[in-house]
């Protein structure tokens, strides 16, 4: 009896440890768990910087890009100067210190060094300085299924230059449709259909739609492929959607200026020279007449222009005449103006109103076309706050006096216009491809958010 109670009770005890050891580990693995989850959603949760940005670059075939920079001496006939216009990462040749001073006076420092990023950059030189700020870009991906876009970093502006005078439409289609096929057959174009691919053509979208224009002998049909109606496509001037056959998907983008800044401070620097310039011409005007061209109100603003000589300075681009394409001339008219005369030129968009917008120069433009049509990620969409616009039948007609209509507007609305310009002006220039600024968002930077934006929005569809 007295064994079997022992035994009883080792039984019992034996129990107690058991069930006390089961119910510490049940008490164990709750405590692990409820860590792990107080933990888990840090870690789930853990902000990416880069997340619905990332951009996946295709590894062209040389002959899309690098080859055609490569062979710029063999452009010469057709392109002259293109080595030079190509160097430096695609800003061209750096300008002398000189050539940016005031007429050599002392003006308190004001004198734009290299070393701060000015150059003679070609207005069609985007294509390579686009493609050289993606290289830095904070959100590559080498894996294209995580990317939110694709570039396509074909050359297609330096193309067209190569080929416009002396060959044939077939050459001149070549590289365009070799291109289409080389997309097709990627399995990163699949995904979308190309609704995610993005590439840039650094010229006016009427180069690229040569079927589409009634007896027309210029350009190429890269805009009118079916591949590149699914792509974005980002120009320096865009056509209205639907008007040509295009898809509708070309998105203008600044031209390059002569700036390109290196750094946030010399950007900062160059607001603040510009904000305090002394501006003596209350206009100004930097262009060629037109007369072969009957939309063409240049004739009549060259006039006005001479007729006001204490309000109005022009530099002429006649030929023969050298004085609209020096840098220097340039950026010192502008810089000494209030507002700056853009009336359309070859096309409905030009190159000066930015070169006078960085300059600090409030742009007067004449027709919608020339920028509220076209730069929406850039521009303001209340084109007053930064411009002043006198519709062009006015002028042509005679009926509106430009210089009268600028003396109205009231001295603290040209204030607040000024400072808006002075505001714009970090995203109207292409950063040097080979710094990155900091904080400052470039005109770069503002088109590869829109091309996210868009590409997300056309996939959501």
């Amino acid at each position: 009896m007295y064994k079997s109670g022992a035994t009883t009770r080792l039984r019992f005890l034996l129990l107690v440890l058991l069930s006390a050891a089961f119910w510490a580990s049940v008490l164990y693995f709750r405590m692990t768990m409820s860590a792990v989850r107080t933990a888990a959603p840090a870690s789930r949760y853990t902000h990416d910087p880069c997340s619905g940005r990332y951009v996946y670059v295709h590894d062209l075939p040389p002959r899309f890009n690098a080859d055609m920079l490569a062979a710029c001496a063999a452009t010469e006939p057709v392109w002259r100067g293109m080595c030079a216009q190509v160097s430096n990462a695609g800003l061209g040749e750096p300008l002398l210190p000189v050539e940016l001073d005031d007429a050599g006076e002392d003006d308190g420092g004001a004198t734009v060094t290299v070393p701060m990023g000015w150059y003679a950059t070609q207005q069609f030189a985007l294509d390579a300085i686009f493609h050289g700020r993606m290289r830095r870009y904070g959100c590559l991906t080498n894996d294209s299924s995580e990317a939110s876009a694709v570039f396509v970093p074909f050359y297609a502006g330096f193309d067209l230059a190569r080929h416009q005078w002396g060959y044939d439409i077939a050459a001149r289609d070549n590289a365009s449709l070799d291109l289409a096929r080389w997309l097709v057959g990627r399995p990163e174009w699949r995904r979308a259909g190309g609704r995610d691919h993005f590439l840039v053509a650094g010229r006016t979208a009427w180069d690229f739609v040569r079927d589409a224009i009634n007896s027309s002998d210029w350009g190429n049909n890269l805009l009118l492929l079916d591949a590149a109606k699914n792509m974005s496509v980002l120009v320096v001037e865009s056509t209205p959607p639907g008007l040509l056959g295009a898809g509708g998907n070309d998105v203008a983008v600044p031209y390059p200026t002569y700036f390109h800044p290196r750094t946030d401070a010399h950007v900062l620097d160059w607001q603040r020279r510009i904000r305090a310039a002394d501006r003596p011409w209350l206009m100004s005007f930097v262009g060629a007449p037109r007369p072969d061209d009957p939309g063409s109100i240049r004739s009549e603003i060259i006039a006005q222009c001479g007729a006001s000589p204490s309000a109005c300075r022009q530099l002429g681009c006649a030929n023969g005449e050298k004085q609209c394409h020096a840098p220097g001339d340039i950026m010192r008219l502008f810089r000494s103006s209030t507002f700056c005369l853009q009336p359309r030129g070859d096309s409905y968009t030009r190159r000066s109103a930015f070169d006078a917008m960085v300059a600090g120069c409030v742009p007067v433009f004449f027709n919608p076309e020339s920028a509220y049509l076209q730069y929406r990620w850039h521009l303001p969409t209340d084109h007053h706050r930064y411009s002043v616009f006198i519709p062009e039948d006015g002028v042509r007609s005679g009926n509106v006096s430009i210089e009268e209509t600028l003396r109205r507007i009231p001295l603290a609305k040209v204030r607040e216009m000024q400072e808006e310009v002075v505001r714009l002006m970090p995203r109207l220039v292409y950063a040097d491809p080979r710094y990155t600024l900091e904080t400052i968002k470039d005109a770069f930077d503002v088109a590869v958010e829109g091309v996210l934006l868009k590409v997300a929005e056309t996939t959501r569809r």
